[in-house]
Formats: C-alpha cells, structure tokens, sequence
C-alpha cells in the first residue's frame, strides 16, 4: 500500500522531508496495478451484473454461485463507455476538465444510442443547444434530482486521483454533472473519494469513512450510510435482513422507476454490498447482484473499489476467464479495436498527469519509478443548495437571454428560449410581454419532436408532471403517439 513519510528519507537526490506532511509514495507497478485493477473491477460487475439488472426489486436475488468472468471479453455498456469517450478525448487533448462546449460536442457526434434515463434527457436538451451542467439541472431535467449518474458514471475519474479524493472528486463533477446535480453530485464526491482513498488504504472502514467526510453535511447519503452500518453491525451475518431494512426504509414509490433507478437505494445497496462482503471481491458482487435494483451500477462501483485494493496482479492470479478485449457496440466515431489493457493504459497516463500536476513528484529509487503523491485529506468540493434558491437566481440570471432570444432569427436558440421560459416559470411573463415572438418560439419548440418525446412519453418520474403541465399550459402538444429515441 502507499506509505506515509513521518522521518527524511533522501533519494535521488530529493529530500523527501521537504514533501508536505502526508505525502504518499507509490510504485509505479502499484499505480499501474491498482488502476488496472480498478478498471477491470469495474468492467466485472458491470457486464457480470446485467443479467440480474432491475430483476430483484421487491425480493431479493438468489444468487448463490458466481465466479467472475469474461469469456468473451468486455463490450461497451453505459457503465463504462460514457466514461470511455470522455477518457480518450481528455487524453487526446492532454486536458483533464474538458469544457462544457467540448463535452456537448461529443455527445452529439459520439453518444446517440443505448442511453436512457438522465442521460436520455440531457442528449434531447442537447438539441436544443443547452450546454452542461444545464442539461443536468433539477429544473430543466426532471431525472437530474433521483438518477443515478452521478455514482455510476464517475468511477473511472476515481482511478485518476490516487490518494487524491478532492481532485478525483472535481474530475468526476466535471462530467456527472452532465445529467445530474443535488443528492446525486454528493453519490460522485462519496464514490470517487473512496475509490481514490482505496490506493492509500487498505481499511475499507477508514475508506468509508473518508466517503462520509467528502459529503456536505447536509446531505441525506450522511443518513443513509450511517443506518446502513447500524443495521450491517447489528447482524453482519444476515444480509436479507439488511436488504429488507434497506427497501422498507428507502424505498420511495413502492419500486416504481424512482426507486429502481435513484440514488437512495442503489447507494445504499453499494454500501451493503462491501460491508457484507467484507472485502472479498466474489462475495461483495454477489451480494450487490442480490441486493438488487440497478444492481449492475452497484456491483460495478464496488467493485472498482475493491479491484485497487486487491489489484490487477492478484484478481488475474485468480484463475478468472478473462479475455482482453474491449469492443465497441456503442459509441460512433469512436475505436474499434480497444482492449480492457489499452483503456488501463489510458487511464494510467491521465493519472500520472493528475500526480504530478498537483504538486506530486516521479522518481527513480534503484532503477524502479516511484511516485510521490501530494496527497489531499477528504472532503466536499460541492454543496447542495436550495431549489427555490436556484429557480430564482436562474430567473434573474437568464431572462434578459430568453428575451433576446426569442428573437432571434434562430429557430434553435427561440425554440430553447421557450423551453427555459416555460421551465423557470416565466412563460406567462414572456407571452403577455412579447405575444409574437412568444408564439414563434412556442411553435418552434414544438418542432422538437424528440425533446417532447422524451419529456411525455420517456420520463415516468416525479418531476416531470409538473414540467409536462407547464409545457401543455404553454400550449405545446405532446407527440401523436410514442416513439423509441435510438
């Protein structure tokens, strides 16, 4: 594991006394290790978790016999390739935080098909030319408040930050941050930082109790957490009867789409999974399959947790059927002869960049390459705000835009006036203000057959009623009938 400098030691001519306290140092065959490691965890319980994806909801799985494998290799799923196209467009560029123009560009050239939900919805906001993190604002995307893109889609920027939760933390935000915001930016701060803090610790209480400190205060993953280790010390040897507590407590709508697919119980479940797993790999995949919901996300966050800890060299002495390939099913525009190794080596680039460009050193002690790492203590780069609060300041900060672009010689930028209009409230303010173009704008959103799509007949969530109200109160029309969006 990395160990921590607490006397001077000198080598290569550094004197490591002078690195600042706490300071990490690593290998860089443990570096290389862990991140493949990481990767290939992640990739396991995702592919091995789709077969039992959504299946248990009420009840819990019966899994009783799993051995990780991928006879076949790994395949691009919503688990890893959105994460993929950021990684290789972040390498290309030699940048970590790609701009907000950048990242909707890529999306619309890269990622059009087999995405669903929050990522569904942010692609259709897409169109309409809004930019992250607007197509993941509670107020324009009516899954951006329960989804579960904030903890599923942020693993990998995990494994760029090693001993560097805040940093993997800001990474991972960059891109959630796409589809979600709230609660759900707070699952990317507890993931990341845990997946950050496992290269530097091999406690997996001390790792989760560093996700507990990343959270704002306020949040109710704080809450969640805490039960879910109550009801785990309680009776560590009964995991139904945690799973139970878990649904009774958590659950929302009766296991509706809102519980299925929310932050609440698969954060929940990919806690319990590692308790009750108890750092084994097998069992704790077994027990997020169980677990249930979208148990693929939860096995697949846990188990990039525990691929650092364990590392690559040991799960691949495990005597798992593993094929090195990673092949493209999904993404356009992007490679198709990738490998799980290839996209390790993508990863283990960016992260030698995020070493040394916060304050970490590469040395060489005996022929062999070490890191040191500035490694950062845990906490909250983001904090939750209120929504009332939001509406307000997004109504001051862009109704002077609406009015200007509702008239525009644009149909996009008035159809997108109209959406933001009508979304924030102000529809009625700009229909008695600016009738005519007002009904332009109104009419040319209406020719957004896909962004209407999504919101009537793709969004069976909380939110969005009150959206679709305003929308037919405007005097939109929903679609004909339903269609498939890719």
């Amino acid at each position: 594991m990395g160990k921590y400098f607490s006397e001077a030691e000198a080598f290569s001519g550094i004197e490591i006394a002078a690195m600042p306290p706490g300071t990490a140092e690593i290998s860089q065959w443990e570096l290389v290790d862990k991140i493949r490691g990481g990767l290939l965890g992640q990739i396991l319980g995702n592919l091995n978790g789709i077969p039992h994806e959504m299946k248990y909801i009420h009840e819990p799985g019966k899994v009783d016999d799993y051995i990780p494998s991928l006879p076949e290799g790994a395949r691009t799923d919503d688990d890893t390739d959105f994460e993929w196209v950021y990684i290789c467009e972040m390498q290309k560029e030699n940048e970590l935080f790609l701009s907000a123009e950048q990242i909707a560009a890529l999306w619309q050239e890269r990622i059009n098909r087999r995405i669903w939900c929050s990522n569904q919805y942010a692609r259709q906001l897409m169109d309409l030319g809004f930019e992250p993190p607007l197509t993941g604002n509670v107020l324009l995307n009516p899954w951006a408040e329960f989804n579960i893109s904030g903890q599923f889609l942020c693993e990998t920027f995990g494994l760029l930050g090693p001993g560097m939760p805040q940093t993997a933390s800001r990474i991972g935000l960059n891109y959630t941050r796409v589809a979600i915001d709230g609660e759900p930016a707070q699952t990317t701060q507890l993931f990341n930082t845990m997946i950050a803090m496992a290269f530097v610790e091999d406690d997996l209480e001390v790792i989760l109790d560093a996700g507990l400190t990343a959270l704002d205060d306020k949040s109710v993953l704080v809450e969640i957490i805490e039960q879910v280790k109550q009801w785990y010390n309680e009776d560590p040897n009964d995991w139904k009867k945690g799973r139970q507590n878990i649904k009774e407590k958590f659950s929302q709508v009766d296991g509706a789409m809102r519980d299925k697919n929310g932050y609440e119980l698969n954060t929940a479940a990919t806690i319990a999974a590692l308790l009750y797993g108890e750092g084994n790999f097998t069992a704790t995949l077994q027990h997020a399959f169980n677990f249930g919901w979208d148990c693929d996300n939860v096995a697949a966050t846990a188990g990039t947790i525990l691929g650092v800890m364990r590392g690559y060299r040991w799960m691949m002495a495990q005597d798992w059927q593993i094929v090195d390939r990673y092949k493209n099913t999904t993404r356009d525009n992007m490679p198709m002869d990738e490998t799980i190794t290839s996209f390790a080596d993508r990863l283990i680039q960016l992260a030698e960049k995020v070493i040394l460009d916060h304050g970490g050193q590469k040395l060489v002690r005996s022929g062999q390459y070490y890191f040191l790492i500035a490694r950062e203590d845990p906490g909250s780069v983001v904090s939750l705000y209120d929504v009332t609060d939001l509406r307000e300041n997004m109504m001051d900060r862009f109704s002077d835009d609406i009015e200007r672009d509702l008239r525009s010689s644009n149909a996009k930028d008035r159809a997108r006036a109209a959406y933001l209009a009508i979304a924030l409230g102000l529809g009625d303010k700009m229909r008695s203000e600016n009738e005519e173009f007002w009904k332009e704008g109104r009419e040319d959103l209406q020719q957004y057959e896909q962004v209407l799509q999504v919101l009537f007949y793709h969004s069976p969530v909380p939110a969005a009623p009150a959206l679709q109200e305003k929308m037919l109160d405007a005097g939109l029309r929903p679609p004909a009938e339903r269609e498939d969006l890719w």
